[in-house]
């Protein structure tokens, strides 16, 4: 126990002596956590800008109740120049052009942005199917209540803070076992410490620690900003993203062994995490949702480790899921870690 302390502090003042690794482990994936908070954050719902050419008989009927809720997702402007009107839609000032002609209303919309397009026309179409049963003189036989599966203090950052702190993990591990491994072999360092009176198991170990004991710091910096600065609200088990991370550390300690393994220069380690690393954000959703991603994408993500790692985060820090629903991540990132140390072990050198 006491070379494994001795160890494990003197890799734990080397990390935060470094400062290139400490910025890019817990510095770098934070100023994205910022970013996106200030973006993001109290954003509220984008709302549709049209201009009203002329009266418009049809909005001015509509029941007060589909008033108020056509008021949360429309801003209309009105206008006499319909040339005018037309010509900022075109431009992308705004996003549709409405005028009634007798009994039809007309609207002409942009597609330069589809979603809003969509929305134009969904709208629209929902006023004219109220006008008409107005007018029928019959009261509605349906109705429509709506709301969301999810807690009403849920806001942006609780969805897109566990995708970048699970990036934030994959990096420090990922490139603290790479360049470590390189740099100590390297030197000489292995050599000695090999022949030292030191058991392996504690070098091992004392690397572990070192390695979790800093996805912990990261995790805590993450939460303690998100908490303070933008309103992050921890739900549901969120005390099992402890082993979560665990089990993620280990995952990505893994993936920097290998790294290290077959590099020959620091250089060539820290390209090779960052080649594993950054794609593998981007294919696991830390970024930005996978919904609308092609088959082939997201079944490459179901194999990557960062992926399970964030869908496990997430369901226990924003789903509201019970423990159980870290169990199948867990198990997935500790068979990955296996797998890949197995792997690493085979090509592992001493020396040069």
């Amino acid at each position: 126990m006491t070379a494994f302390r001795a160890l494990a502090r003197a890799m734990l003042k080397g990390f935060f002596r470094d400062r290139m690794a400490f910025f890019f482990a817990v510095i770098f994936p934070l100023m994205f956590l910022v970013l996106f908070g200030g973006i993001f954050t109290n954003q509220g719902v984008s709302k549709a800008e049209i201009i009203q050419v002329g009266p418009v008989a049809v909005l001015d009927d509509i029941p007060k109740e589909a008033a108020a809720y056509f008021k949360d997702s429309l801003e209309i402007t009105t206008s006499s120049d319909e040339k005018d009107a037309l010509e900022q839609v075109r431009k992308g000032d705004a996003d549709a052009m409405i005028t009634q002609r007798g009994d039809q209303l007309v609207v002409r919309y942009s597609r330069a942005d589809q979603v809003k397009a969509a929305t134009v026309q969904g709208t629209f179409q929902a006023i004219v199917q109220s006008a008409n049963i107005a007018a029928t003189g019959q009261p509605p036989r349906f109705s429509l209540t709506t709301d969301q599966v999810e807690d009403d203090s849920l806001e942006s950052i609780q969805y897109y803070t566990p995708g970048l702190m699970g990036w934030a993990i994959a990096s420090g591990a990922t490139f603290g076992a790479a360049t470590n491994l390189v740099v100590w072999r390297k030197n000489g360092l292995l050599r000695r410490l090999r022949l030292a009176p030191i058991p392996t198991r504690s070098v091992v170990l004392a690397r572990v620690a070192v390695s979790i004991a800093i996805a912990l710091v990261q995790a805590t910096i993450f939460l303690g900003v998100g908490i303070a600065l933008f309103g992050l609200r921890l739900t549901g088990s969120w005390p099992m993203i402890i082993p979560l991370l665990v089990c993620g550390t280990l995952a990505f300690m893994a993936i920097g062994l290998l790294a290290g393994a077959v590099a020959k220069s620091e250089e060539a380690a820290v390209g090779i995490s960052n080649f594993v690393v950054l794609p593998m954000a981007f294919l696991s959703g830390s970024f930005f949702p996978l919904d609308g991603a092609p088959g082939y994408v997201t079944a490459i993500s179901k194999v990557l480790p960062l992926k399970h790692l964030n869908d496990g985060m997430l369901d226990t820090m924003v789903r509201g899921e019970g423990p159980s629903s870290a169990l199948v991540p867990m198990a997935v990132l500790l068979g990955f870690a296996v797998v890949v140390t197995a792997i690493a072990s085979r090509l592992f050198r001493w020396g040069d």
